[in-house]
């Protein structure tokens, strides 16, 4: 693939929610989620996924029916090779994601996976090679400004998922806005007597992209789903789909 070529080589939607329990099961493994996150860069065979995931064809045969039967992925193009058509497989939509209800006709969705328990396996290699960038911060802000930062984030998201396919290295990338019930908090200042400033009382609330979670209309103790990609779900994510979007991307 050309360096500066478009990722992937076929067109898809930009996002899909996942409305359906098949949906959320069928981006729940972790190798289907690696599949969607494979097809992330272009479209692939059968074949040329099961030499991959070094998985035999028949594994990743019925896998890739299972991510077709949701509506997952789809055959977009074909080629014959002596007397064989072969079926070029890519992604329905960049990003998955499992909408705030989480229940479709009175019946609760299953969980999807936990990003941050996909990265850190993933990144024990290069954890321990001192090959690893990361960070981790918290900061006592309102939720209005927790969903004006993620929509700056969505954005790296997706900037991460159009970078042109090059060399021989796949990096991970994982970001996650969480609420942390128990962190601990400093007391008001004397001269503030907890008062919000006036700059933070003109805000206008900002709306949270649908493939995440707004702390506001969560319970107490709800966590975050993913999103693939990213995923991203798919896990998803994105890439990491399932993996969601990892995950998939929930991509």
């Amino acid at each position: 693939m050309a360096i500066n070529s478009p990722v992937p080589d076929y067109e898809l939607d930009e996002t899909t929610e996942l409305t359906t329990v098949a949906q959320v099961r069928a981006i729940s493994d972790p190798l289907r989620t690696t599949i969607l996150g494979l097809l992330h860069e272009r479209a692939a065979t059968v074949t040329e996924l099961a030499a991959a995931v070094k998985r035999p064809k028949s594994t990743v045969a019925h896998h890739v029916k299972v991510l077709a039967d949701a509506g997952l992925l789809k055959v977009v193009r074909t080629r014959r090779v002596r007397a064989i058509e072969e079926r070029y497989y890519g992604r329905t939509a960049r990003m998955f994601y499992v909408g705030l209800g989480r229940h479709v006709d009175g019946v609760d969705l299953p969980p999807d996976f936990n990003d941050f328990e996909v990265a850190a396996k993933e990144s024990v290699a290069a954890y321990e090679a001192g090959q690893m960038r990361s960070f981790i911060r918290h900061a006592r802000i309102s939720a209005e400004r927790a969903a004006e930062f993620w929509q700056r984030i969505d954005e790296a998201i997706h900037e991460f998922d159009r970078l042109p396919r090059s060399g021989e290295t796949a990096y991970g990338f994982t970001v996650g806005l969480y609420p942390m019930l128990d962190y601990p908090v400093l007391p008001p200042k004397s001269d503030d007597q907890g008062s919000r400033s006036l700059h933070e009382q003109q805000i206008a609330p900002p709306s949270w992209p649908p493939w995440t979670r707004s702390p506001a209309s969560e319970p107490a103790g709800a966590g975050p789903l993913s999103s693939d990609g990213g995923p991203v779900s798919d896990r998803r994510l994105s890439s990491h789909e399932a993996r969601r979007g990892s995950t998939e991307e929930i991509s």
